[in-house]
């Protein structure tokens, strides 16, 4: 495996990781702290499986850094669906700069190698990850912004119910355990299932189908 399927797969790694912990932890002040340091260590490597430049990265860590200290000194300051309001506005915020970076590194990838390899598969994946988490925090945010519980049973919207059903959404699964109750919830929810089959359907199967193993490249490129 080389430098750069390492870099991305650890950028997937990192991403399972935020999922999982997302997932099953349980919801509080540490929870959002950590959830926090997460999301940013996930921007971070994709800017780094991006290659992108020093002074760019330092700014990124920057951010990350004053994000999380932010999140700690809110959550120590104040308590309520504000700050949680806030916590999950500013993890969207980062997983939604994400994506530019992992599609740059993909890009450059297929044009240096002139094929999909599993690099440019592992980049494909790390954004349908992003995606499912980056609506995860919208609903979050529009519970505790909006005064109303997000879920028609009356079901508060935590990182855990937020991340099942933004999964559960994306990949059409459909289990009706948990519905959302505005227009605006439904509109996002919408919009989720049709990004998500979309994206598998088209660009997911594409670089899978057209994934050309080591050794293929290899003959390849000695034939010619």
């Amino acid at each position: 495996m080389n430098r750069s399927q390492q870099r991305y797969g650890l950028l997937l790694a990192a991403l399972g990781v935020t999922f999982f912990f997302e997932g099953v932890a349980e919801p509080g002040d540490v929870q959002r702290s950590i959830a926090t340091v997460l999301v940013g260590a996930t921007l971070m490597l994709s800017l780094y499986a991006a290659e992108v430049r020093k002074p760019l990265l330092r700014a990124a860590g920057a951010l990350v850094a004053t994000s999380a200290a932010g999140i700690v000194i809110a959550a120590a300051a104040a308590k309520g669906p504000t700050v949680e309001g806030i916590t999950a506005v500013v993890g969207g915020l980062l997983v939604a700069t994400a994506p530019p970076a992992v599609v740059i590194g993909v890009t450059r990838n297929l044009r240096n190698t002139g094929a999909v390899t599993l690099t440019a598969v592992f980049g494909v994946l790390c954004l349908y990850l992003l995606v499912g988490l980056f609506f995860a925090f919208s609903f979050i945010a529009v519970q505790n912004l909006g005064g109303a519980p997000f879920f028609a049973n009356g079901d508060a919207a935590t990182s855990t119910r937020s991340v099942y059903f933004s999964f559960a959404t994306m990949t059409t699964v459909g289990y009706g355990d948990l519905t959302a109750r505005s227009s605006l919830g439904h509109t996002l929810s919408v919009t989720e299932a049709l990004l998500g089959q979309i994206y598998l359907v088209t660009v997911v199967a594409v670089f899978v189908g057209r994934l050309v193993p080591v050794r293929g490249r290899t003959a390849d490129d000695g034939s010619a």
